[in-house]
């Protein structure tokens, strides 16, 4: 795609989100200890440094030598900084040198611990669904982007996007994180790229070797099961786990599931209760008879991610209900093994009585994550300038193809990865990441709309899946996403300990000795869900959804 028609795109994307500024329910406290930076027009600028100009990027005007603190919060995210060509390059040209800092544990718990204690990193990126995004919004304790970009570097609003920053501007005017990954409707329609990533995968070579069994409807299912446990209950002398559910609980079995069996997200304007939908009780049922008959054990409710990890790179599972975006470093792996066929595939699972396909959720204008720059850092001037020039086309293409000349060259007026790098994505992404750093090895700014242009044909065991599901994505579907209360509202605080106790009622659901005592396990969490407040939760859905759609119709 040419320069000039990614710009067609942005503008595509920015009039689109012009008019769905979604105004999410928000005050800003006050933290006096730390104070906001100075009103447009009455700041002062460092010495000697001349003032920023709106069409100039501001980074330019200092690239001595800072250190940057970034907390990526993805616990399996492994990569660092300064050893990577890309992370190298851009640090020699901004001068910002990042360490970066992942969770231990989970990165909603870090992150709230470290509010407590007022210490937080200077750059914060936090899934969009998480608690603490909130928490760091309504408790002051991270920069309003605006504020900083209109003292600091105006630039940012030209390459940050105003439809991004409009869907996450608060009711006080202001706005605190910019996505990742953020996706408009008709960005998609335009493309034809819906950034779905949720598939049903099959280890290719049983599937096939199985006669491609019906795995739509239950019966076809247990029948696949069964043929696995009879016929190829081993691999390579390592059992072979029947079935994997990404995320387990909370995730995989139940709204990755639902979406699945094309669950409902609302009926006749109403939101809809998609937990108590027939045909996902029928599929939970299907679940525990499968595991009555041992044909699924509850490995995949607890294998930790290297256990995880190990049984993927070694195709010793057999289905998945996993985002295929997971697998573009194992399927080439597994093509290029002793066993070429061992790789996966995405194929129907299960759907609803009605045969209906699965309605996946597509990309959003949430996006994946958000980043936001914290209170309690002492640069706070470098800080918006390094995420303007990320966000900008120079940083897309400096961290997603590198340095020109080394990683990647102009061919017929475009960049293109060097045929080497192409090798690498394909066949070694590990070395890719680690020795370059290019593609998506840092994807916390990532903006489809610019680096997608840039990205080689992917390789047929990993497009097979991304064609799946953009065939299935439910491209509408985006404004379904995050409707769920977060905070400290008594919504959220009810949806909080529905939530949690949903991922220990589960197991007992599907563990449970016969059909009736799974009702009763059934019934009883619907009651314990009534008594935790869930009539305020879907009146938040509700209100949510109204005020999207009311948004997406000016």
């Amino acid at each position: 795609m040419k320069s000039n028609s990614v710009k067609q795109w942005m503008a595509v994307a920015m009039a689109v989100v012009l008019m769905l500024g979604l105004a999410a329910c928000t005050g800003s406290g006050s933290n006096e200890s730390t104070p906001s930076p100075q009103p447009s027009g009455s700041s002062q600028q460092p010495s000697g440094e001349a003032s920023p100009n709106p069409d100039e990027p501001g980074w330019k005007l200092d690239t001595s030598p800072v250190d940057l603190t970034w907390f990526v919060g993805a616990n399996w995210y492994a990569h660092s900084w300064g050893e990577s060509l890309a992370s190298k390059y851009v640090t020699e040209k901004t001068g910002v040198n990042v360490k970066l800092e992942v969770p231990s544990g989970e990165a909603n718990e870090q992150i709230t611990l470290m509010m407590t204690s007022g210490k937080l990193p200077d750059l914060i990126t936090l899934g969009s669904w998480e608690n603490a995004v909130k928490k760091l919004w309504e408790g002051d304790h991270v920069y309003a982007l605006n504020e900083l970009a209109d003292q600091y570097d105006p630039y940012f609003f030209k390459v940050a996007g105003d439809g991004a920053l409009k869907w996450y501007r608060q009711e006080n005017g202001n706005t605190y994180g910019v996505p990742n990954d953020s996706y408009s409707p008709s960005l998609m329609r335009e493309t034809g790229i819906s950034a779905a990533n949720q598939t049903f995968l099959v280890r290719k070579d049983l599937y096939e070797d199985m006669g491609k069994p019906d795995l739509t409807t239950p019966e076809g299912f247990l029948n696949a099961l069964q043929v696995l446990k009879d016929q190829y209950s081993e691999y390579k002398g390592q059992p072979i786990s029947p079935f994997f559910a990404q995320g387990n609980v909370p995730y995989g079995m139940t709204e990755y599931l639902q979406n699945l069996l094309a669950v409902p997200h609302e009926k006749d304007g109403k939101v809809y209760d998609r937990m108590t939908d027939p045909d996902y009780i029928a599929w939970l049922k299907t679940f525990r008879t499968a595991y009555e008959r041992g044909l699924i054990n509850v490995d995949f409710l607890v294998d930790s991610d290297t256990q995880v990890e190990e049984k993927t790179n070694n195709a010793r599972y057999f289905m998945m209900i996993r985002e295929w975006t997971g697998m573009t470093a194992v399927n080439p792996m597994l093509a290029a093994s002793g066993n070429p066929d061992s790789y996966y595939i995405a194929v129907d699972g299960p759907q609803n009585s009605n045969g209906d396909s699965a309605k996946l959720f597509p990309g959003n204008m949430d996006g994946w994550m958000v980043t936001m720059i914290s209170k309690t850092t002492k640069n706070p001037e470098r800080a918006i300038r390094f995420l303007s020039y990320l966000a900008s086309e120079e940083g897309q293409r400096d961290l997603f193809l590198g340095k020109e000349g080394e990683t990647w060259d102009m061919a017929d007026g475009k960049p293109q990865l060097k045929a080497e790098m192409v090798q690498l994505l394909e066949t070694d992404i590990e070395k890719l990441e680690k020795e370059y750093g290019i593609v998506d090895t840092y994807w916390m700014m990532r903006n489809p709309v610019l680096v997608n242009q840039w990205r080689p044909e992917k390789a047929s065991v990993i497009k097979q899946m991304e064609d799946f599901a953009n065939g299935q994505a439910d491209i509408d579907g985006g404004i379904y996403k995050g409707l769920d209360p977060l905070g400290d509202s008594d919504a959220a605080v009810a949806w909080s300990r529905i939530s949690q106790n949903w991922e220990e009622v589960l197991p007992e659901l599907i563990t449970a000795k016969d059909e009736a005592a799974f009702d009763k396990i059934f019934e009883s969490f619907l009651a314990r869900r009534q008594e935790y407040g869930f009539d305020k939760v879907m009146e938040y859905r509700q209100a949510e959804l109204d005020a999207r759609k009311a948004k997406m119709a000016e």
